[in-house]
């Protein structure tokens, strides 16, 4: 029904515009009493075999909501709903920003993929807490990143900024160094910026841990480029294991445009979707065997059906994340990924 009738709908208007329209409409509904069980009850995999223990924390699937979909934490509970196991949001910077020029979220139907320029488009930490503040059972990633007019060498306090603020609303942190659409950031992805940045949050984190008894200390990931070249992931390897920080994402969008059919294919931006299958994946395996699994990793890019998911699993991901697969494949895809790990266990 969803390929069929729904997003050839949806599909019709501008992304962005139809983005925050479908936001309403799902806010709207989940306020009919039962809605919110219906939707459970339709899309959710229950079964304890599906839950993951990883860094300290419970995930009831396999199966999350990558950051940049419900950026403002406006939506984490409805979305929950499909049969999420976490829902990550961000990137959030210390202050708002309006991010970059519009018209900049664009379909690539015939290659079954979207590229976007957001650039870190937000209402800022502390608007995303006061909403955070409300949560009782979703888990949560706060996926944070610097603010488009921080220098580089300032940018160690916008994460700090972001980690502190959030630090008792979230259940763990990805440090957002890979977006193409903030300029300079991937320079942060550089071996001395890099571990100069995780070392400063892993100190912070110890630190508010024992501040307070009652908290603990959030597990904390790293979000990479899938652009990396085999040398630098081997630097992301020995950083993780310097830093001690808790696993890797992998990965982000791509500037590669190779192969593209859509007409839109020359737009700048991260491109995500089908044509990043292959090389997420290749970047997963990398990492899972150069690092003999010694860290969990959560796979993401170019997961459209249930065997993209079970490949990236194969390939080392310990969770797995769908963004724009869900865009074009429709919530019942979470189910149908569930369900097909379900079976490959038997």
């Amino acid at each position: 029904m969803y390929k069929l009738i729904i997003r050839p709908i949806l599909f019709l208007f501008d992304p962005e515009a139809i983005h925050h329209f479908t936001f309403k409409i799902l806010k709207l509904k989940s306020k009919v009493p039962l809605f919110s069980q219906l939707m459970r009850a339709f899309f959710a995999v229950e079964d304890k075999r599906l839950e993951r223990e990883l860094f300290g924390l419970r995930f009831k699937n396999p199966v999350g909501l990558a950051a940049g979909f419900d950026k403002d934490a406006k939506l984490y509970k409805e979305l929950s709903n499909f049969g999420f196991g976490f829902i990550e949001i961000g990137t959030l910077t210390p202050k708002p920003q309006p991010g970059n020029d519009k018209k900049r979220l664009f379909r690539l139907k015939e290659d079954s993929g979207i590229i976007n320029r957001m650039g870190f488009n937000n209402g800022g930490v502390e608007e995303a807490v006061k909403r955070l503040k409300k949560n009782k059972n979703v888990l949560i990633g706060g996926n944070i990143g610097k603010n488009k007019v921080t220098p580089n060498e300032n940018a160690v306090n916008d994460y700090l900024i972001c980690f502190n603020a959030l630090f008792d609303y979230v259940d763990y942190f990805v440090v957002n160094v890979s977006s193409p659409n903030t300029p300079n950031l991937r320079e942060l992805q550089d071996k001395e910026p890099l571990t100069k940045l995780l070392n400063t949050l892993v100190e912070e984190n110890i630190k508010l841990s024992e501040a307070e008894n009652a908290r603990k200390a959030k597990p904390i990931l790293l979000k990479i480029a899938p652009d990396l070249t085999d040398s630098q992931l081997l630097d992301i390897i020995a950083i993780v294991q310097v830093t001690k920080i808790d696993g890797v994402i992998a990965t982000n969008t791509t500037i590669a445009r190779e192969g593209l059919k859509s007409e839109n294919k020359k737009e700048t931006g991260g491109l995500s979707g089908k044509p990043l299958t292959k090389r997420s994946t290749e970047v997963i395996r990398f990492l899972a065997e150069k690092s003999h699994h010694a860290f969990p990793i959560i796979g993401v890019g170019g997961i459209h059906s249930p065997e993209d998911a079970l490949e990236k699993i194969n390939a080392g991901a310990s969770l797995i994340q769908l963004y724009t697969g869900f865009i074009y494949e429709g919530p019942s895809l979470i189910k149908r990924i569930n369900k097909a790990i379900l079976k490959a266990m038997n």
